[in-house]
């Protein structure tokens, strides 16, 4: 049996790749500023940010109950699960992306849910400040996205 640590690193691999092919950055563990840490921030061109929260198992899911915290901080929020992972537990008003270590596919698009300039601001500085602190060896969680 393949240990749940190394099953999150598996789809949050593979998460990053498939968000690289639709031409985003992606910042991993991300502590927000309500607190929260998120698995993945993908910036887009258009300045567009989707959240991605990697659950590893059908256990981990059913115990997480902070989603919907991280649903400020985006403009689309997605689940990202193992492949064998049984996806009709993920709720239906969320995106779904299925992954492992090599690739990943978007199962269900979200609407979007488009935040407000000051908010957008605010998440692009510090998605920029985390990104060089974390190219200059600052550490994860120098920089705080508010």
């Amino acid at each position: 049996m393949v240990p749940r640590p190394q099953i999150t690193s598996e789809v949050t691999a593979g998460v990053c790749r498939l968000l690289y092919h639709h031409q985003m950055a992606c910042l991993t563990e991300l502590r927000l500023g309500n607190g929260r840490r998120l698995d993945v921030l993908a910036l887009g061109a258009k300045g567009e940010l989707w959240a991605v929260e990697v659950k590893s198992s059908v256990e981990d899911f059913r115990v997480d109950q902070k989603w919907e915290s991280y649903l400020d901080y985006c403009d689309r929020f997605f689940f990202a699960v193992p492949m064998e992972f049984p996806k009709e537990l993920i709720p239906g008003n969320v995106g779904l992306i299925v992954a492992d270590r090599y690739e990943a596919a978007i199962i269900r698009q979200c609407e979007e849910c488009s935040l407000s300039a000051a908010r957008r601001k605010k998440l692009l500085i510090s998605f920029g400040q985390t990104a060089a602190t974390r190219l200059q060896g600052g550490g994860g969680d120098a920089v705080f996205i508010t």
